[in-house]
């Protein structure tokens, strides 16, 4: 995976949107305002990702390419390096985990619920 198709990937998602808001370097990726991913131009071969608590330390020890994330808080958040010991699909899979998380603690009116 590079940066260009971690972009791409997060972006497909429905209403998924990207901003630049703590400098011109971090890519934000978010939902209904809600951070679920971010990279930064600085260092684009590492992504961060929101993550449930107890597959975050699952993954952790799991996989020589997930840390904790880096300034985010390490219980909730991961960053994964894109040239290690993941596959492509894999990073996918945990982005829409990542945007998942977001969308299932969005308030009902957001989600469509009834």
């Amino acid at each position: 995976m590079n940066i260009e198709s971690f972009r791409e990937y997060c972006l497909s998602l429905p209403l998924a949107t990207e901003d630049m808001p703590f400098d011109d370097q971090v890519l934000v990726f978010r939902l209904h305002g809600k951070i679920f991913a971010c990279v930064s131009m600085d260092r684009p071969d590492i992504a961060s990702m929101k993550c449930d608590p107890e597959l975050a330390i699952e993954l952790r020890e799991r996989y020589q390419a997930v840390e904790g994330a880096y300034h985010w808080n390490k219980k909730y958040w991961n960053q994964v390096w894109f040239d290690r010991d993941v596959t492509d699909e894999q990073i996918r899979e945990w982005v829409r985990h990542a945007y998942d998380e977001v969308w299932k603690k969005l308030p009902k009116k957001l989600r469509g619920d009834k």
